[in-house]
């Protein structure tokens, strides 16, 4: 770090001119060289004691939109955590439950009203109070498709998490009830295990009623988080300022934050060793070994909470047919592709849920990678020619799928010595999310990095019918799962759950919606001066507690 420090200096000071500047390029910036000879000639008599704290944070890919319950990707859930809050919390390295917006709760015996009481003197960020009123208005907000506020194509992870909207039949929801001006009651139809969960996660942060009426918090976000919103130029750079007002005392440390867009897993460590960023993730996992190494970076490892998976579209024919999706599943040599793209920082995937969480079946046997039993599956399916298709490579990096066009054309490899022709396509990241949501692809690369937890999280938001045109990629609909999944949700004997849910995975093997290749430990790279950052293993966290020297 100190052998770094006046190019990273150097590099922080052009960094905050540029976003002081707003969004024009129109100014050249000053030239590293000549600002060094400027500081060597007239050096400061010593250090600023009250030098503003800057964090810049280098990823692969922008924010899709700033308004979290639209969204159900990470790159927005990574900024958003930092400017808004939830009902509930996590603990910094697990999903323990504990107090957020609320300060404490009850339950009632039946399980079905939630009582929560709210912190009180918090303010968003436009100044607005945050009470009661402000929680029933974001909830009438995501569950009522009538509320002028409503989104009208639905809100995915709401839908995913709570069954669907008011008024239909598996909604979890009754009522919410303001009680006085910091009380809020939960009223459910139903009983729902993961409920208290579930309201912790980042798609559920509260917003600002008035930036909510506004009809821009998309792209000026308005929370009661550690950090104000200052500005976003479009795949380059969001900057967050220090809340001031900030209800936890202490915190946020750190004055300044900015997320910065780099594409290219080398030329984000790049940007790392030279000074140009602080902290980045996406770091190649064949990288993690020489961060190790140097004195002035370190290395961070998020914990395993994930899956990378090639998803079938269950409505489309050939994939209609399991038998297709089965040989598909033979085909594919998870062992090497673990081994080439993951570096000993995953493991080859069977289910859907990573075996960190209860209620993994560890009774399943992976398909073993057998071409002939592959070419006979397809001969039995009515292609014993193998066909051709539509292969959507990721353009981005994520945890769980490193190298999105290079594995694709691993699998590319594969399917081709059973008779399978794939044509990999790509493109803008908001464009893939969309796509495959909606079925608008044949066969892609995806995967998914769990919220809370709890195995409802993969298993029903994934794969569920009632998560179609949500985060059910694979469009899979099996009654009988379905029914397993409510069920399990419907009941507080956790025994009981982890049956239902073994179960589950039973009948989702046989159909083989999707192949799950892998769970990965995720590596993260950061400056040594980088304190305080605990890497999540729901993939984002709030950098409140994070300093920098």
């Amino acid at each position: 770090m100190k052998k770094k420090g006046l190019t990273a200096a150097m590099t922080s000071l052009l960094a905050l001119s540029m976003v002081l500047a707003g969004c024009s390029s129109s100014q050249p910036a000053q030239q590293p060289s000549d600002q060094g000879q400027a500081q060597q000639q007239t050096p400061p008599a010593e250090p600023a004691k009250n030098e503003p704290k800057q964090l810049i944070i280098g990823r692969g890919a922008d924010t899709k939109s700033l308004d979290p319950i639209r969204e159900t990707d990470g790159e927005t859930f990574r900024v958003t955590e930092n400017i808004y809050e939830t009902l509930v919390s996590y603990e910094d390295t697990n999903t323990t439950v504990i107090p957020g917006l609320a300060e404490s709760w009850e339950i009632s015996e039946d399980g079905l009203t939630y009582t929560f009481k709210l912190r009180q003197g918090v303010k968003f960020h436009d100044g607005t109070d945050f009470n009661a009123e402000a929680v029933k208005f974001n909830f009438d907000r995501w569950m009522d498709k009538s509320n002028k506020y409503h989104n009208p194509e639905g809100f995915p992870y709401y839908n995913d998490m709570f069954g669907g909207y008011k008024g239909d039949p598996d909604h979890v929801i009754k009522e919410i009830k303001v009680v006085d001006a910091h009380t809020i009651q939960f009223v459910l139809n139903r009983t729902q295990a993961p409920f208290l969960a579930n309201l912790g996660m980042s798609p559920f942060a509260i917003a600002s009623p008035k930036a909510i009426e506004g009809g821009k918090l998309g792209d000026e976000p308005v929370g009661t988080g550690p950090f104000k919103f200052a500005g976003w130029k479009r795949n380059d750079i969001i900057t967050l300022e220090k809340n001031p007002d900030y209800w936890n005392k202490g915190y946020p440390k750190l004055d300044k934050v900015i997320f910065k867009v780099i594409p290219e897993n080398t030329a984000r460590l790049t940007a790392l060793t030279s000074g140009e960023i602080d902290l980045m993730d996406g770091l190649n996992p064949d990288d993690a070994e020489a961060v190790k190494e140097n004195k002035d970076l370190q290395l961070l490892l998020r914990p395993s909470m994930n899956v990378g998976y090639l998803a079938f579209n269950t409505e489309k024919k050939p994939f209609d047919n399991p038998k297709v999706r089965q040989a598909i599943s033979h085909a594919i040599n998870k062992p090497e592709m673990v081994k080439a793209f993951y570096s000993g920082l995953g493991e080859p995937a069977t289910n859907p849920m990573p075996p960190s969480l209860w209620g993994y079946n560890d009774q399943i046997k992976d398909r073993e990678y057998n071409l002939d039993q592959a070419k006979k599956l397809l001969a039995e399916a009515g292609y014993p020619n193998g066909f051709k298709v539509q292969f959507m490579a990721m353009p981005v990096p994520r945890p769980y799928i490193p190298d999105g066009k290079k594995m694709a054309e691993a699998i590319q490899q594969d399917l081709k010595k059973i008779g399978i022709e794939t044509e990999i396509v790509t493109m803008e990241w908001a464009t893939y999310l969309e796509k495959t949501r909606l079925g608008e692809y044949e066969m892609c690369l995806l995967g998914w990095n769990g919220d809370n937890g709890d195995p409802d999280n993969f298993l029903y938001t994934l794969l569920d019918k009632n998560t179609i045109n949500g985060n059910n990629i694979p469009r899979y609909s099996n009654e009988e799962v379905h029914q397993l999944l409510l069920k399990a949700q419907s009941t507080s004997d956790q025994k009981e759950r982890e049956t239902l849910y073994k179960k589950a995975q039973e009948l989702i093997f046989n159909d083989a919606p999707l192949v799950p290749i892998a769970h990965s430990t995720p590596p993260i790279a950061a400056k040594a001066g980088v304190t305080g950052y605990q890497p999540h293993p729901k993939g984002s966290e709030s950098v409140e507690k994070v300093d920098i020297q």
